[in-house]
């Protein structure tokens, strides 16, 4: 089993009213598209940190977590080169298997507190 990354699509992820020029559709496809196999995507209602939509969380492997790795929140993820980079991380092994590449140091952000 691998990764899972849990996408928020609830009042301001994911809303053409806070990022009218996202495609979300397209993102959550892209994502879909390139994380078939042992990794999967799923969608959740609001995550509580609307400030930073778009917000992704990447989970790590059963493998991982057991090990100690724990899930990877993001950030204002609004372009889809910050989702190829996501991915690529992602084919890598993901949280507490491969490092986090420095272009997406930018976009982590802290998991919401409660």
């Amino acid at each position: 089993m691998g990764c899972t990354v849990t996408v928020c699509r609830d009042c301001c992820c994911g809303s053409l009213a806070k990022h009218p020029r996202v495609d979300h559709d397209g993102q959550l496809q892209q994502l879909r598209e390139a994380l078939s196999g042992p990794h999967r995507v799923r969608t959740s209602e609001c995550l509580d940190v609307c400030d930073q939509a778009n917000v992704m969380v990447v989970h790590p492997t059963p493998a991982a977590r057991r090990a100690g790795a724990r899930p990877v929140w993001f950030g204002l993820v609004t372009d889809p080169a910050i989702v190829d980079d996501l991915t690529g991380w992602i084919h890598e092994g993901g949280p507490g298997v491969a490092p986090l590449p420095a272009v997406l140091e930018l976009s982590v952000i802290a998991a919401p507190v409660g």
